[in-house]
């Protein structure tokens, strides 16, 4: 029997169960895999025993880091499709003091989020920045861009800097999505 585990914010166990436990249970049905919640630690066990694919098991620890990193169950959901994947930068990585990296966050969303949902709509990537980190799931052609892009912000970029290599990125995923 193996087991996966997880460690989530209790704050965020209530997403993860789901009202009167309809997350957690679709995701165990969808996937035949037996997820255990210890609610007081918010330590998630995996048990991939009785899973459809065991790959699968890997998928469900995903959602479940990606709802503790502020994702919704509907989004966190998009990582069971096979061409998605999650990523998590954290931000003390580039930001030693946490006055720093209030600032550091600060840009990364922008004045009422409107960095964060540009580089949403410029490259298809779910983001979440919650705590210290950045999340996001994207597909194998979104991920690398969207990673550079907040990773440029992370660095110091200037956001029209940033905006500008979204923009040029943004035509070869057109490309890439026509299929060329």
């Amino acid at each position: 029997m193996t087991m996966l585990y997880a460690r989530i914010p209790q704050e965020r166990i209530g997403v993860l169960i789901g009202p009167h436990g309809e997350t957690k249970r679709r995701l165990e049905e969808f996937t035949g895999v037996k997820i255990l919640v210890d609610s007081e630690s918010g330590e998630v066990t995996i048990d991939e025993s009785e899973a459809n694919d065991k790959f699968l098991a890997v998928k469900v620890r995903d959602i479940v880091l990606a709802i503790g990193r502020g994702f919704s169950d509907h989004r966190a959901f998009r990582l069971l499709d096979d061409d998605s994947y999650f990523v998590v930068l954290d931000v003390k990585d580039y930001a030693r003091t946490p006055a720093r990296q209030r600032e550091v966050k600060s840009r990364l969303i922008g004045t009422r989020g409107k960095t964060r949902r540009i580089i949403e709509d410029l490259t298809g990537a779910d983001v979440s920045v919650y705590g210290h980190t950045v999340a996001l799931i994207a597909d194998d052609l979104q991920l690398p861009i969207a990673q550079e892009a907040f990773e440029m912000l992370l660095k110091g970029s200037e956001h029209a800097t940033v905006y500008r290599f979204l923009e040029r990125k943004r035509a070869g995923l057109k490309i890439a999505e026509m299929g060329f």
